[in-house]
């Protein structure tokens, strides 16, 4: 029996050793999230006998949510326990608190990888495992999630920033049970957070009231549905493949084009659509949401200015192409800066900088500016501007509406004057009057949004 123990233990820390092979480097530096459960405890006492042999620097994190009177004693524990072992823990404190409409699962849940996204680590160790996956797939079933939703966990996963360290779950195929088996081999102690008895909480109340009565027909249902997430996981990949394609085809100057959409249809316009919001970092709106906007933007006219905000994120229309861009308030009320001859004029009231250089044959004339001052404006309206010494002085109004630049980026565009005369226009070039002759050097602006 003793042996036979033995073989499980040593079967945990092979699965684990083959994972970590598979994805990390020696010299590598990964970090734990401590909680002090069971499942940590195993995780972290599992990466300490690995570590030596294959020569990563290991560490832990332990997040304090501060919602539970235990929090300070198993933030106490896990120090303890990385201390006995050698290894550095580094504690992060919260205070969560809930919000109408979110679950305070989710709140903490955001937080913890908020903490973890600013961990100076080569990845971030979870210890979540097959169980986890199957409860997690049950989970996003009953909240109607698509194919991306129901996918499995994958092994290693990035975060949102590339400067932070990577998720790594090597636990992901390991059950429940064997994770409690290694821990009374290996005589671990463990604390018990009581809000896991809770069945106010749906994953409680799953695991607690569904899952048992589930076991008794079905044994072997978290190898199942781990089965049915990767077939999701697959359909998921494919369906981006698909909006690739779409994305070539209905790109223009890295644009999404309304007409183009038109083309395909609905369901495949609408994996498109998904599929350019996740490419922009914008969290998904619930499926209804999703085709309102798509049905909306298939009806415009080419004149539409659409526009909808999205969270951070505004959805516009401009000429048949589709915007996403960072929500922003309206720029402040114009201002009037005076340019004293600085390599660059940050103008924060418009959110950018000017930056000047100095050019042979090109910008504008330092000769001409010399006996006005010279200002940046935002735009009154009543404009007017000869950007081509062959064609006629025009209004402002018109030149930026053949440039095809969208209203909402003409609000925030400095214009340069010398006294009452305008001379340059971001986008649209410098007026005749004001610009170099041949072999002279020349000062050019160049205009740089946030």
């Amino acid at each position: 029996m003793a042996h036979l123990r033995k073989s499980k233990s040593d079967s945990l820390l092979c699965d684990t050793e083959e994972v970590l092979l598979a994805h990390i480097k020696q010299g590598n530096h990964l970090t734990i999230a401590l909680s002090g459960g069971i499942d940590s405890v195993v995780l972290l006492h599992v990466l300490a006998t690995l570590s030596k042999q294959l020569q990563f620097t290991l560490s832990a994190v332990h997040v304090n949510h501060g919602i539970s009177s235990n929090a300070t004693l198993w933030s106490r524990f896990c120090c303890n326990l990385c201390h006995s072992s050698g290894i550095s823990i580094y504690i992060a404190y919260l205070q969560i608190k809930k919000e109408a409409g979110i679950s305070l699962e989710a709140i903490a849940r955001e937080e913890r990888y908020r903490i973890f996204g600013h961990i100076q680590a080569d990845y971030v160790v979870l210890a979540q495992h097959l169980d986890d996956q199957a409860e997690t797939l049950l989970l996003q079933l009953f909240r109607g999630a698509g194919v991306k939703g129901l996918s499995a966990m994958p092994f290693v996963r990035k975060q949102a920033s590339d400067a932070a360290p990577q998720i790594l779950r090597p636990l992901l195929e390991v059950s429940r049970n064997r994770i409690e088996a290694y821990a009374r081999q290996n005589k671990l102690n463990w604390i018990n957070d009581e809000s896991n008895d809770s069945i106010t909480f749906n994953r409680n109340f799953l695991r607690h009231e569904i899952l048992p009565i589930l076991r008794t027909r079905y044994p072997n249902y978290p190898k199942t549905l781990l089965r049915t997430s990767r077939h999701l996981s697959e359909a998921s990949f494919l369906l981006d493949e698909l909006a690739k394609i779409d994305s070539t085809r209905c790109l223009s100057s890295g644009k999404l084009q309304v007409e183009s959409l038109r083309k395909l249809s609905f369901p495949r316009a609408k994996n498109l659509l998904r599929y350019t919001l996740l490419q922009h970092d914008i969290t998904l709106p619930s499926t209804a949401k999703i085709e309102s906007i798509l049905n909306q933007l298939l009806s415009i006219g080419m004149d539409n200015q659409f526009h909808i905000s999205l969270g951070d994120t505004e959805i516009r229309c401009y000429k048949g192409a589709i915007y996403m861009l960072p929500g922003k308030t309206p720029p402040q009320k114009p201002k009037q800066c005076v340019w004293h001859g600085e390599t660059y004029l940050a103008l924060q009231h418009l959110r950018g900088t000017i930056r000047f250089t100095q050019v042979k044959n090109q910008g504008i004339s330092q000769q001409k500016i010399l006996n006005a001052p010279v200002t940046v404006r935002s735009r009154s309206g009543g404009e007017r501007f000869t950007p081509a010494c062959n064609r006629p002085r025009r209004s402002l109004k018109n030149l930026l509406q053949e440039s095809a630049i969208p209203p909402w980026e003409r609000i925030a565009m400095p214009l340069l004057f010398c006294g009452e005369k305008l001379i340059w226009v971001p986008g649209i070039g410098i007026d005749c009057e004001f610009q170099v002759h041949s072999d002279e050097i020349g000062i050019l602006p160049n205009w740089d949004p946030e």
